[in-house]
């Protein structure tokens, strides 16, 4: 027990510290001690509840999920963004808004930047700002020719990005899945396409997507994906995909025929990539991100709060 002098030592210095602004030097050299006792003191105030520190700000629930999140996945960083009364499109522009402020801040010194595809690396790429970065190359991680919803395709997303960063961009010129392996087999030798996943293996940083096959699946809408897939995908623990690769609950690659027919990078080899960012929105992905960081593809996700509450 704290007799009441001790008591009234503590309540002094924090209201010093705390509503006067004094530094602990200030106090320390006030009261005619250490500046540690100082530090003991202030520490005390809060372990016994005599101050109890509040952050006003709707940003506190989400710093205190990115928090969380972080020390749940060991994430380089989380990035949660506030979804209430917002439709999915308006969380998709702040979190590509949220995605682009932290790539802005670190892309420097960079000098190759890969992207995925998907509707919400499209709202990254058209909220982006326009910047100089003569220096970055920007990589398709996957390939994307096609006549469905070619906005939101790799190469075209790679040509925008460029455009803001006013640099270059390669281009890969195959479908993200073809029909058969022996034509996966005779595209990928072909020397511009081994050119690009060869970049693609060595960017510096990657920005993607994260999927879950059978709820509001682009690859459904593209019809890359047909009812036996999802059938056959489901019979072999698929819960999410990454850059068109599917992944089960442990975040492993499964064994099916649709992985082989894939033209992009191998799951594995998201891992080797100093720095992911994984884009995500909706809670229809719980499982997909929780498997996907499980994996540890993701160096960095950007998430809606709605999200991050369900998998912190």
């Amino acid at each position: 027990m704290m007799n009441w002098e001790e008591r009234r030592q503590i309540v002094k210095v924090s209201r010093l510290y705390y509503f006067e602004g004094q530094t602990q030097a200030e106090i320390a050299k006030k009261i005619g001690v250490s500046r540690p006792v100082i530090s003991k003191l202030l520490n005390k105030a809060r372990e016994t509840g005599i101050v109890e520190i509040y952050i006003k700000d709707e940003n506190a629930h989400t710093v205190e999920l990115e928090h969380r999140l972080e020390k749940k996945y060991q994430l380089k960083e989380a990035i949660v963004v506030p979804a209430a009364g917002r439709d999915p499109e308006m969380i998709k522009h702040s979190l590509g808004k949220a995605a682009s402020f932290y790539i802005s801040k670190n892309i420097n010194g960079k000098k190759s930047l890969g992207i995925s595809w998907g509707s919400t690396l499209a709202k990254f790429v058209q909220e982006y700002p326009y910047e100089q970065h003569q220096q970055l190359k920007i990589i398709p991680l996957v390939g994307g020719m096609g006549r469905k919803l070619v906005d939101i395709h790799s190469n075209l997303l790679a040509y925008q990005l460029a455009q803001k960063m006013n640099t270059d961009c390669s281009y890969l010129y195959a479908p993200a899945m073809v029909e058969t392996t022996e034509l996966k087999a005779r595209l990928i030798q072909s020397e511009d396409i081994a050119m690009v996943l060869e970049e693609g293996r060595n960017v510096d940083m990657a920005v993607v997507g994260i999927g879950n096959p059978f709820e509001g699946s682009t690859m459904t809408t593209m019809e890359y994906l047909k009812e036996e897939d999802l059938r056959s995908l489901k019979q072999a623990g698929a819960v999410g995909d990454i850059g068109s690769r599917f992944y089960d609950q442990a975040g492993n690659e499964i064994k099916h025929p649709l992985n082989d027919l894939v033209i992009g990078l191998d799951i594995s080899e998201y891992k080797k990539i100093p720095e992911v960012i994984g884009i995500v929105e909706g809670t229809h992905k719980v499982e997909s991100i929780r498997a996907a960081l499980r994996g540890g593809y993701l160096d960095v996700l950007v998430i809606d709060d709605a999200t991050a509450d369900l998998i912190s």
